[in-house]
């Protein structure tokens, strides 16, 4: 049996995408900047698409910039709140440990240029606390950035209180939705947001497309220079084919999150259900506002690497974290800022399920990991330390 259980990573198009994406690779081919018809044609495509997902956000189309993907609008986003705050004396971001590195590592970037960061504990549930944020803000905070859920441990943040506290006090609200947007529902104007940041291929859409929505009045920094693309904000021949599949892709998740919830939520619960059963094993991340589609464990006296390698051999793909380090052999940032120790977040595992996936493969998933765990504690010389009183067991 062959199972894809790495939907996090990255989705595998619709057909759907793939539909919608054809007639922009071979028939209407133009430069949407071009005046003559073929140009114009292409023009016209990429207008209806900044209107059907601005529908989806419920927003309008002038708030939407269309990007290279997730990291890029991260980014773009965060620039764009430190240079609207270099202008008003306004050097103060707050944000969260378990964020995604495009946006950790940006947050690193402004530090060398004076501005101070507060990153938010997340607790052991990796949610965020709305009344320690607002504690947090200042007079000078220009910025909140918070992960609307959670790459790697799928906790959802209570987002439209955030979005509240912050627009209360005066401060821009960024969110990267990547992981939410398509999967649980999300709008902009309720949620409080002021940018958010979508990819496409997280939701069955092509990769290297992405989406900044940027509420009206906001001021935006250009990353990229060069032509008048995006209303002069984001420079370079738009990707057509790419658009119209994010667009269509993103219309049919839209369509289906409540069914495909009601199909994921089961699969997800028996799936955690089942590894639970391992002796020395934990949930991480919130057992009830997690992603519809997301399992996150550890388990104690093994390594993750070892155990995705042998679950690849029975078929099945999964991963240990965010695929954007998974060359990494450092442990997972997320793990350890919930509080899980060294060793143990070393013995990762996440599942994120599709709406594709079925209960005879979780049956089959939770039978191959409980035989790859046994075996590889079989072998561990931790593990034997921990048998026999050694070392203390630290899940119990």
């Amino acid at each position: 049996m062959n199972i894809y259980a790495d939907n996090a990573a990255t989705t595998k198009m619709s057909k759907t995408a793939i539909n919608a994406m054809l007639p922009y690779l071979d028939s209407v081919y133009g430069n949407p900047s071009s005046l003559h018809s073929v140009g114009q044609r292409a023009a016209e495509a990429l207008a209806s698409a900044r209107e059907r997902v601005a529908k989806v956000l419920g927003c309008t189309d002038r708030e939407i910039y269309f990007t290279s993907g997730g990291s890029e609008s991260d980014n773009q986003a965060i620039l764009t709140a430190a240079a609207i705050g270099e202008r008003k004396n306004k050097r103060h971001i707050i944000s969260s440990s378990i964020e995604h590195h495009a946006v950790l590592h940006t947050l690193d970037k402004l530090k060398k240029r004076g501005f101070e960061i507060t990153l938010l504990d997340a607790h052991e549930n990796g949610i965020v606390s709305p009344a320690e944020l607002e504690a947090a803000i200042r007079p000078d905070t220009v910025l909140v950035t918070i992960m609307y859920a959670n790459n790697e441990i799928g906790s959802i943040q209570p987002i439209s209180e955030i979005g509240r506290i912050c627009r209360e006090h005066g401060v821009l609200f960024h969110t990267d939705a990547v992981q939410a947007v398509g999967h649980i529902k999300v709008d902009v104007v309720k949620d409080n947001i002021d940018m958010l940041s979508l990819s496409a291929h997280k939701f069955h859409g092509p990769k290297g497309i992405g989406v900044l929505y940027v509420k009206k009045g906001i001021v935006i920094t250009n990353l990229i220079e060069g032509g008048a693309q995006e209303r002069g904000k984001r420079a370079g021949t738009e990707n057509v084919p790419a658009i119209m599949g994010l667009a269509a892709s993103l219309e049919e998740a839209a369509e289906n999150i409540d069914k495909n919830s009601a199909k994921l939520i089961p699969l997800r619960d028996k799936l955690i259900k089942g590894i639970l059963e391992i002796p020395h094993t934990i949930l991480n991340g919130d057992p009830v506002k997690r992603l519809p589609g997301n399992v996150n464990v550890c388990f104690e006296g093994i390594e993750g690497e070892s155990l995705l390698l042998l679950l690849d051999s029975k078929g099945i793909c999964a991963s240990s974290g965010s695929a954007c380090t998974s060359g990494s052999l450092d442990p997972s940032h997320v793990l350890l800022a919930i509080g899980r120790p060294h060793d143990v977040a070393h013995g990762s595992l996440r599942l994120s399920l599709s709406e594709e996936n079925t209960e005879e493969e979780v049956d089959y998933m939770i039978n191959a990991i409980k035989d790859v765990v046994a075996y590889l504690r079989n072998m561990s010389p931790v593990w034997r330390d921990l048998q026999e009183g050694k070392k203390k067991y630290v899940i119990q």
